[in-house]
């Protein structure tokens, strides 16, 4: 079944993002917290939305314990955030993170989880979803080939993190009406802006 995440999803979200990062020989990159994740998903602007898939309620009801009735567990999720293209003028989504857990793989929930993507695109008019995947995670690659999604020829990822991303930023010019630059302080509205610089 896959559904909507809720605030009680968040630490086995989390753990699931753990196992992804293990099996993408990662173990201890996750510097992400529940509390940054809680807040990510469930502020009042999220910065992130995510699905989770847990196991068909007649393969795996709810168990009674003494502490109350516990829910079928999460065995996947997909966390995803909108995107812009400046060529087609619409929306899109960008797919950041799907996983499965092993044990639980080849029973639908990765094609579920896209489905339910697929739908999300559909309904609010979104032209696009994509993702990045790992070359050397094959499995992936024929997954995602069995659902006529393709590889975007001629395109690579690029990062800029930690301190080249602090240098470049420290070499910024403050721009008057930006609230993305809170060093700068505006006490009236900014000069009408002229014709455009030069580039560097």
């Amino acid at each position: 079944m896959i559904r909507v995440a809720g605030p009680g999803d968040v630490e086995d979200v989390l753990a699931l993002v753990r196992q992804l990062a293990a099996y993408e020989s990662e173990p201890g990159a996750v510097a992400m917290t529940a509390a940054d994740l809680q807040a990510a998903l469930f502020a009042p602007m999220p910065s992130a939305h995510c699905l989770v898939a847990t196991p068909d309620p007649l393969s795996a009801p709810d168990q009674a314990t003494a502490q109350g009735v516990v829910p079928p567990p999460v065995v996947g999720f997909a966390i995803w955030h909108p995107t812009f293209s400046t060529w087609t003028g619409q929306t899109g989504m960008h797919l950041i993170d799907l996983f499965v857990r092993a044990e639980h793989r080849r029973a639908g929930h990765g094609r579920g989880l896209l489905a339910a993507l697929a739908a999300i695109a559909v309904e609010h008019g979104h032209r696009r979803l994509e993702w990045a995947v790992l070359d050397w995670n094959t499995p992936a690659h024929g997954f995602y080939r069995s659902l006529a999604a393709h590889p975007l020829d001629g395109w690579t990822t690029w990062r800029l993190d930690g301190d080249a991303l602090t240098a470049l930023a420290a070499q910024a010019s403050p721009c008057p009406g930006i609230s993305l630059f809170p060093h700068t302080q505006h006490t009236e509205d900014p000069p009408t802006a002229g014709p455009p610089a030069a580039p560097a």
